[in-house]
């Protein structure tokens, strides 16, 4: 366990989410929100980070992920009911508003509570997802496709053909990403590369190439990057998706139509007034949003968003701590927030 950081439970009728938590009680709140295929470990550089700072910080175990509820219904894992979760969570802190950060899926979660519950939000970030007023769903992602790198004989769906395997073939999908989970924690936790950038992703293949390791039904033994976490922290987890397996982390794709409906339920039509940040990953294949237009919706829809760009991959609070952790703090400070 992570020196500074203790462990947490907080339960309703409708659902457990487990949270890790550092720093005083009496701090601001920072609440960090992971993405696929994650847990809230994945946070750990800044809850000490922001906790060394005076900042109460938390980060949960997502809906499917870890020591929170993995029901069974995919539409339980709707941006609505996981909005919720967090609704729940944040009062079970006291509700005082915070400071939401979060990355890949966890994104759509904190920007859905910028836009539904705004009087909880001191301010809001997203990290490789940018905002959807309408909600994230491939009929708002498709058309942002750069069609120079994928033409759409090839690549209908551009880097998003993961997205539709998820839905077509969801439990050949859970099964593949089961079969062997220290090889498939080790094949989707590398650092982005920048060679990726303007080329097409492996994923954008991923069906054409029948599913995530092809005919092989398994990740490859490869070795695990040193660098990216430690031991202790891959150890912990493989042993969550062992237990957990990926079926509920990979039905959060599967939600498009009640995620577009909740989105429009949205006050002033999703727009945020409060301030925002979105965190761009240079070495981000999937997600990349320097070089094409995926960002612009977002642009749109936030009165006061500040854009800052880190050069590294995908998963960047484990491969760029410093410079993520350096980024949100320098932006809350010019948002005049303090730490109580």
């Amino acid at each position: 366990m992570t020196s500074g950081i203790t462990h947490h439970v907080t339960e309703s009728d409708r659902h457990r989410t487990a949270w890790r938590e550092a720093g005083p009680v009496g701090g601001r709140l920072i609440i960090f929100l992971h993405g696929w295929p994650e847990l809230g470990l994945v946070w750990d550089p800044q809850l000490e980070h922001f906790a060394a700072r005076g900042w109460r910080c938390i980060a949960p175990d997502m809906r499917g992920y870890g020591g929170s509820s993995a029901p069974s219904d995919i539409a339980a894992y709707a941006v609505r009911e996981i909005v919720a979760d967090m609704i729940e969570l944040h009062d079970a802190l006291g509700s005082a508003p915070a400071v939401w950060v979060g990355h890949d899926w966890g994104a759509p979660i904190a920007w859905g509570i910028a836009a539904h519950h705004a009087e909880r939000c001191l301010c809001v970030a997203g990290i490789c997802v940018p905002y959807f007023a309408r909600g994230l769903t491939l009929d708002a992602l498709v058309p942002l496709v750069d069609r120079d790198v994928y033409p759409v004989d090839r690549f209908p769906v551009g880097q998003w053909d993961y997205w539709l395997y998820h839905r077509d073939r969801f439990e050949r999908s859970a099964r593949d990403l089961e079969a062997n989970v220290p090889n498939t924690i080790t094949t989707l936790y590398r650092r982005g590369r920048p060679r990726v950038v303007g080329k097409p992703v492996a994923m954008a293949s991923i069906r054409a190439e029948n599913g995530w390791f092809g005919s092989a039904g398994v990740a490859p033994t490869m070795s695990r990057d040193e660098n990216f976490m430690s031991q202790a922290a891959f150890d912990t987890v493989v042993k969550a998706f062992v237990e957990t397996g990926f079926r509920g982390a990979n039905a959060w794709y599967l939600n498009d139509a009640p995620n577009a409906a909740f989105a429009a339920e949205a006050p002033d039509f999703g727009r945020l007034s409060m301030p925002t940040l979105f965190i761009h990953a240079a070495e981000d294949g999937v997600c990349d949003t320097l070089y094409t237009r995926l960002a612009d919706p977002m642009r749109a829809a936030c009165a006061n968003l500040t854009e800052v760009t880190v050069e590294c991959g995908h998963t960047v609070s484990l491969e760029a701590p410093d410079a993520l952790n350096a980024a949100i703090e320098h932006w809350v400070a010019e948002q005049s927030i303090g730490i109580a």
